[in-house]
């Protein structure tokens, strides 16, 4: 089941167009990594998804349930969240607060599902902790507990390991990891790791300013194989050589894009 679809967005922020051409589908439970060099609208994209900002053209289509029922959402850090005065336990029951309707004391349910969130997290230990006194990555998993609260269908989450040494990103990823794969939660995760996104996703959305690519992870491989052969050719036969090369890349796209539509494996471009 289909639960985002993109296709041929324009993203602009503050009146500036960050990104054009940008297609994708995030299927129910998926792992798609979404990859690309500084100010090529990743980030601009999940405010997209969530809501808080409108395409400035294309069509963009999230499941009203979605909607309706929360996206879970990790933004970038910030000095506001590291210095925010409550303990683990309540931001963590924070990411509950839709269901909860209003009132000032938490339903049994959502303490039970912020319980069960921290365990999941391995963060049970820490939940009178105040949040500003602990380290990076326990902060980290702090607010993806949060997110989990309040969504079990999608997580957005934009660049989660920034800032975390190896050990603590590690963990990181291994948590991520058994959400999308025990819970079936489908993740959406903005990345300048490109190493990780091969290793963890099970699809890819590669963002550069002039064009995208949405593949699997495979696909994804070839494609960049095939940028490296370009500019290799260019560089020693000149526009020529590049003329050529730009027309079997052309055919490589088009088949990959026919193996999509058929449901094998492959990618396309934009």
């Amino acid at each position: 089941m289909t639960i985002i679809e993109a296709r041929d967005l324009t993203l602009a922020y503050e009146g500036v167009t960050a990104a054009e051409g940008v297609s994708f589908t995030l299927a129910a439970g998926d792992y798609l990594c979404v990859v690309g060099e500084n100010g090529s609208g990743k980030s601009t994209l999940l405010k997209a998804v969530t809501g808080e900002l409108k395409p400035a053209g294309g069509v963009l289509t999230v499941d009203p349930e979605l909607r309706r029922q929360g996206i879970g959402y990790l933004p970038q850090q910030s000095k506001i969240q590291r210095d925010f005065p409550a303990s683990v336990r309540e931001v963590v029951l924070s990411g509950c607060v839709r269901g909860e309707g209003g009132g000032f004391l938490w339903r049994s349910a959502s303490k039970k599902k912020a319980d069960a969130a921290m365990e999941l997290l391995d963060i049970a230990d820490l939940a009178e902790r105040t949040f500003g006194d602990l380290s990076g990555g326990q902060r980290q998993r702090t607010l993806l507990a949060r997110a989990v609260c309040a969504s079990d269908r999608l997580l957005l989450l934009d660049e989660p390991v920034t800032g975390l040494d190896p050990e603590a990103a590690h963990g990181m990823y291994a948590a991520i990891r058994r959400i999308n794969e025990e819970r079936g939660c489908a993740v959406m995760m903005v990345t300048h790791d490109v190493g990780c996104a091969l290793r963890e996703a099970k699809t890819v959305l590669s963002m550069c300013r002039g064009h995208s690519f949405f593949g699997t992870v495979a696909a994804y491989e070839r494609h960049e194989r095939l940028d490296e052969a370009a500019d290799e050719i260019l560089h020693h036969h000149g526009h020529e050589g590049h003329s050529v090369f730009a027309a079997s890349l052309t055919r490589e796209l088009n088949q990959q894009t026919e193996k999509a539509r058929s449901g094998g494996e492959g990618g396309a471009t934009a």
